[in-house]
């Protein structure tokens, strides 16, 4: 177990009581194995939050802290991390590298003004640099680069530097300079001096962001270029926040997380530099739905109407469920009531908590700025917004767009009886992950659950076992084929059924017509003259809705169908709504005897982005997947994007041949295009499939 001096540290009483401009939210967030992690151990020693730093191989670091993270050697769930340093507290979110799980990194970082991407200085930028830096951008977060690893033998810190102004932009400007063969650092801001660095120098590096950051302040620029005055950190703070907050300015610093080396400097930058809640961007708090949705001004008050989100739920089967959130305007006391969304009735506050990794500690009260969390109140959801009065009933953040969970696994219990308890574990990996995504595929009797990829569903799986319970048996989940029809066609059908008392009568005529693709059912009542009686009218639309459900050729359901009931007879004793449902479900497959019907198949907007290397070899692999390229789009960064329209079932299990052909570095996205005709080969492989099952039922 770990040892911390004093934690929490004895910040309440009101000499030490800490405001919102003392307040500093940051994410390390960066690809596998840049070091965030023991970064985040390397940072807290610095502070004197801990006596040792620990070990990710061992499994000793304040963040690793789940026996699935000590297993995999690396981080699977983000963690909050607060501690005070120099008159600031600091919450400090350590976020999951793999692409895999980019969801749950994403989805965290609106608790936070500053995200500060995580470079190795051996291996440099790759595709989950890019997309960090991307959304932070997007997002309206501050921005820092941390290049660790300086003191590395193949480390190559000015390559490396060069990279990152190459993708991110010339923006992109070291704050300090590795020197000593990365055994140090050398201030380039605060004070700089001149001496020696492994390369370029100070005095430019000052240079460069000092006039950088006054570009956007005139009345500074004018001081600093016609008086020749040199400017204080102070002088510059206002506009480098701004410079900060409008991505004018992406700091660059470099540390060693292993030795030590500009730790110290970095705890300083994240104190000095990055925003409080007063000077980030205003998170885009939203009133109203969709179009109408309108902005709303949150400021960090502590004496304004409590607004607070969710950004975080964990389900633990011993403590429950434990929901992490910040604070973004009022003051939260234990004792105190709050509103979920737009729930009439409130919770009560009981206990607030201070978290550091696994461990939590009751707090009074938690201000603007505060990431603080609590636990056992079931009404808590990822994303809900907290208040403590009814006017904020309808607010809500700005939605984040998180990479789409594209893998997809079909699981049943391997247990009998055990359907329950694998509904209840799939309820609570969706409550907790933003990258879990379940579909019931009812046409084949499925559960699937999507994932982002292979890691991220073998850790769902055992995840289920070693945490609910519940072993599962898996396949790949069914393609979810559809019929239709390529011409028009009538049918009729007459029901009559006579048992000795009342019988059962009703006769319908129908036509059918193919509609265009996408169109998918409409039902169209065309009888006059009463010929059937309206209230029977629904009873024959229920019967055609069946045959939609089930199929007619291979038992998929179909769409892009247009059926018009036109004629018909009934009976002023015997028709029943019964007869009605059955004349009309088999006049309906009559006509489709008649309409040439088909199998068609998903067909999906594919985008694969990856090292432009890779591109040829991509778009070799895609045409043996019945592909339709669209065309290549360079990108910055030596990356390069593909689209194509492919069916869903060539690329149902893409992900593992991508990683294939790009060492990894690859990504895509994919989405529903349209319908279209399967291959006639592949149709009579699904209907010769479909009649044993067919003959059975």
């Amino acid at each position: 177990p770990r040892e911390y001096p004093d934690w929490p540290l004895p910040f309440w009483d009101g000499a030490h009581r800490v405001d919102h401009t003392s307040i500093r939210n940051i994410a390390l967030a960066g690809a596998a194995g840049a070091g965030k992690t023991l970064l985040a151990d390397a940072l807290l020693l610095d502070a004197g939050v801990i006596r040792s730093k620990g070990s990710v191989e061992r499994g000793t670091t304040v963040s690793d802290f789940d026996p699935q993270e000590r297993s995999v050697g690396h981080s699977l769930e983000p963690a909050v991390l607060t501690f005070e340093h120099g008159g600031s507290r600091i919450h400090l979110l350590d976020t999951p590298g793999y692409a895999d799980f980019l969801p749950r990194t994403l989805a965290v970082l609106e608790a936070v003004d500053a995200v500060a991407v995580v470079v190795s200085a051996v291996t440099g930028p790759d595709a989950v640099t890019q997309r960090l830096m991307k959304f932070a951008r997007d997002r309206g977060l501050a921005r820092l680069l941390i290049v660790n690893k300086i003191d590395s033998l193949e480390a190559d810190c000015a390559g490396v530097l060069e990279q990152l102004r190459e993708q991110f932009g010339a923006e992109c400007l070291p704050i300090n300079l590795p020197a000593e063969d990365g055994a140090a650092v050398r201030d380039c801001f605060f004070a700089p001096r001149t001496t020696a660095v492994d390369f370029s120098a100070v005095a430019a590096a000052h240079t460069a962001i000092v006039d950088q950051v006054v570009e956007l302040d005139e009345a500074l620029m004018t001081v600093y270029l016609e008086q020749g005055e040199s400017l204080s950190p102070e002088q510059l703070h206002a506009p480098f926040e701004q410079a900060l907050r409008e991505g004018h300015l992406v700091p660059v610093c470099f540390v060693s997380a292993d030795s030590g080396a500009g730790v110290g400097a970095l705890l300083e930058i994240i104190e000095r530099l990055m925003p409080n809640p007063a000077e980030g961007n205003p998170p885009p708090f939203l009133l109203g739905a969709l179009e109408s949705a309108r902005r709303v001004e949150v400021r960090p008050d502590p004496a304004r109407h409590v607004v607070a989100h969710v950004f975080r739920v964990m389900i633990d089967p011993y403590v429950g469920k434990l929901a992490t959130l910040r604070v973004h305007q009022g003051t939260i006391r234990p004792g105190g009531q709050l509103f979920v969304g737009d729930a009439r009735k409130p919770f009560k506050v009981t206990h607030l908590y201070r978290l550091m990794g696994k461990d939590t500690a009751e707090i009074p009260e938690a201000i603007p700025g505060d990431i603080c969390a609590l636990s056992k109140v079931e009404e808590l959801q990822r994303d809900a917004v907290l208040h403590d009065s009814h006017e904020e009933d309808h607010y809500h953040l700005a939605p984040v767009v998180l990479p789409p969970s594209m893998l997809g696994l079909a699981i049943e219990p391997d247990r009998r009886g055990d359907e329950q308890r694998l509904a209840d574990a799939l309820h609570k990996l969706t409550a907790e992950d933003p990258g879990v995504r379940i579909e019931q595929h009812a046409a084949v009797n499925e559960t699937v659950l999507y994932g982002t990829g292979e890691l991220h569903l073998r850790i769902l799986l055992e995840r289920m076992s070693q945490r609910h319970g519940v072993e599962v048996r898996t396949h790949p989940p069914s393609i979810p084929y559809r019929e239709t029809i390529t011409r028009a066609a009538e049918g009729h059908s007459r029901h009559k059924k006579q048992t000795g008392g009342a019988g059962q009568f009703g006769e319908v005529f129908l036509r059918i017509e193919a509609l265009e693709r996408g169109a998918g059912f409409e039902f169209v009542d065309a009888v006059t003259g009463g010929a059937i009686p309206g209230q029977f009218i629904p009873a024959v639309e229920k019967g055609v809705r069946q045959v939609l459900a089930e199929g007619a050729l291979a038992g998929f359901p179909l769409q892009d169908i247009r059926v018009t009931v036109y004629d018909g007879k009934h009976h002023p004793v015997d028709s029943k709504e019964v007869a009605f449902v059955s004349a009309g479900r088999k006049a309906f497959l009559d006509a489709l005897g008649k309409a040439n019907p088909i199998v068609l198949e998903p067909i999906v907007h594919l985008e694969v982005t990856a090292p432009a290397s890779a591109i040829g070899d991509i778009t070799g692999d895609l045409a043996t997947r019945r592909a339709r390229v669209n065309g290549n789009e360079e990108l910055p960064g030596h990356l390069a994007s593909v689209s194509a329209l492919v069916p869903l079932a060539e690329v149902s299990e893409y992900q593992p041949r991508l990683k294939s052909l790009t060492g990894g570095l690859g990504s895509y996205v994919m989405a529903l295009s349209h319908y279209d005709a399967v291959p006639p080969r592949r149709q009579r492989e699904l209907i010769e499939a479909y009649r044993p099952r067919a003959d059975a039922d």
